[in-house]
């Protein structure tokens, strides 16, 4: 039995994912797992539920209760909050990791997913927080862990998706808050959030291919990283926003590959760590020159059969230069599922765009329909947005993918 025998932990959206990989570790001590999700019977699409995992949980060593939940009703977590307590005897451990994702522009986030991200994302931990610090006052060595990023005030973090980044942050600020509000208490209150991609059940379902999972993680190093916190001493580590590498490094491990899919695969970076927007501040470097360089560049005629699309792709022609290439260094594929194959080579020379199959291996294949490549060339669509929401497919490297941006929001830039 290990460091958390016997104590409760209770975990916000454990039914699958890194949620689920928490209490698996936990459990693996013999702790006591309060697992506090909506998923009550099988989702279509995602596997696992609050009873499939609890079944995991008891297999791995631990106890388990589940509980249906949905944390923007406070009626629901009280109950759930009052059955772990009669059930366990308290709480110890609080880990928030339900979470909600929208990446979508102002103008195009409805009003209700802009609640619904609040509601749980910033409501639901500052709710579940309030409803469990009366017992995690009587816990044996007490956390709040809050499964969120840095507080980051790049606007590159904003300027896409600034609804969700508001909801993610305010997890943040929960943990900013509460450590020094509990510091007294003895609780702690720390943020976990991945330095890179991790794949789980819901990105796959997203559309995310075999190439994308190779450049991604396991849920796995997120639960070591938490377990990691989780038994560290809450009064005298606290208020803390860690990334679970570096956490895991100064545990002393020295072997990240073995969380890989693929141990041969460059890594893709998470959002919201500044070393992931490498290819946006290269871009704010372009000089005049360059621009002056794109405004006499002779172009070619490009007919696609959209005239919307020519549009786009005559206006991407104006934008090439060494500065992007140099910015962006990939080849692309566009797969338009209403007719064509195009090509755009941001990684030679100065660029070059046309008709059919690169020359050269693409880095990425887009496939997707060639209205909504206008819109998210116009900037109506985010371009994560359009991945995570099932409008666009990537075949190849995510990470060269996105830097992608830096294109569209030049091209924006001149409507």
């Amino acid at each position: 039995m290990g460091k958390l025998a016997g104590k409760t932990v209770f975990i916000t959206g454990g039914s699958r994912g890194i949620g689920k990989a928490i209490a698996l570790r936990c459990a693996q001590d013999g702790a006591n797992i309060v697992i506090a999700a909506k998923t009550a019977t099988p989702h279509p699409k995602l596997p696992g539920t609050i009873y499939t995992a609890c079944e995991e949980v008891e297999k791995a060593g631990g106890k388990c209760m589940p509980c249906v939940v949905d944390i923007q009703h406070e009626d629901q977590v009280q109950k759930a909050v009052q059955e772990a307590v009669n059930k366990f005897g308290g709480i110890d451990i609080l880990v928030n990791n339900a979470s909600a994702i929208s990446l979508k522009s102002t103008e195009t986030t409805s009003m209700k997913r802009y609640d619904l991200m609040n509601n749980v994302n910033a409501r639901g931990t500052f709710l579940c927080s309030k409803l469990c610090i009366p017992y995690l006052k009587h816990g044996n060595n007490p956390h709040i862990l809050n499964l969120s990023p840095p507080l980051n005030l790049n606007p590159h973090w904003f300027e896409n998706h600034v609804a969700y980044t508001m909801a993610k942050y305010g997890m943040s600020f929960c943990v900013l808050g509460m450590a020094g509000e509990l510091k007294n208490d003895g609780i702690a209150v720390n943020a976990l959030w991945p330095k890179t991609a991790i794949y789980t059940a819901a990105m796959e379902m997203l559309g995310g291919g075999s190439a994308i999972k190779d450049q991604c993680r396991r849920p796995e190093i997120m639960a070591d990283a938490a377990y990691a916190i989780l038994c560290k001493d809450s009064k005298k580590f606290t208020g803390n926003f860690c990334v679970d590498e570096e956490i895991l490094k100064a545990e002393g491990e020295t072997d990240l590959t073995k969380y890989q899919y693929n141990k041969n695969a460059n890594l893709l970076p998470d959002a919201f760590l500044d070393d992931s927007s490498a290819g946006i501040k290269a871009l704010r470097g372009v000089g005049q020159s360059g621009s002056e360089s794109k405004k006499t560049r002779e172009l070619q005629h490009i007919s696609t059969g959209n005239s919307d699309l020519d549009k786009v792709f005559e206006g991407f022609q104006m934008l090439l230069s060494p500065e992007m290439v140099a910015s962006v260094n990939g080849v692309f594929e566009f797969d338009f599922k209403d007719g064509g194959v195009f090509f755009l080579d941001l990684k030679n020379g100065s660029g070059d765009i046309g008709a059919g199959k690169p020359e050269v291996d693409p880095d990425v294949i887009f496939t997707l329909n060639a209205d909504n490549f206008v819109k998210i060339a116009r900037g109506n669509i985010n371009l994560t947005a359009a991945f995570t929401e099932g409008k666009l497919n990537i075949d190849g490297n995510l990470g060269v993918a996105m830097k992608l941006e830096t294109l569209f929001k030049q091209y924006k830039s001149k409507l």
